[in-house]
């Protein structure tokens, strides 16, 4: 008689149990722990950095929007490293010009784009798998019918 249970009893076994709490125990440390240990060193960071930039620990105005890094740029200013595209920040408390990195709208829609498209293309690829897969169970079991009829 069949059981309306859908988890195997093999599952329920303790030593299974036991694997799975540790497994999933462990899993749970390391990323509560990781999160943990990023805010701890991002608060220790900014209060502890003495040369921390003027914008992190002061008010300040942007001079100039988001744009992309030139060639000078990228040679001489160590935030166009990052990602590319900075702004330039004016600290109002030191009067001090200084460069921040930042993320450009344009970069940011075309990531988006890349992104939906490699969805689109793995639906696309999934979906073919899909449908040869149906198709090769649906050829096998007709083949097995096909031999029981034959066989009578």
């Amino acid at each position: 008689m069949e059981s309306d249970c859908r988890i195997p009893m093999s599952c329920l076994r303790p030593r299974i149990l036991a694997l799975h709490a540790l497994f999933w125990g462990l899993v749970s440390l390391r990323v509560f722990g990781a999160a943990l240990l990023s805010d701890e060193k991002a608060t220790v960071a900014v209060t502890k950095d003495a040369a921390a930039p003027c914008w992190q620990v002061e008010e300040f105005l942007v001079a100039k929007e988001c744009s992309a890094c030139d060639g000078l740029q990228w040679k001489t200013v160590p935030a166009c490293v990052q990602t590319g595209y900075v702004e330039i920040i004016n600290c109002t408390k030191s009067n001090k010009d200084t460069f921040k990195s930042c993320r450009s709208t344009k970069m940011e829609e075309h990531l988006f784009w890349k992104f939906e498209g490699a969805m689109l293309a793995l639906t696309v690829v999934f979906a073919i798998v899909v449908v040869a897969r149906q198709r090769s169970l649906d050829r096998q079991a007709s083949d097995k019918v096909r031999r029981q009829i034959e066989s009578i």
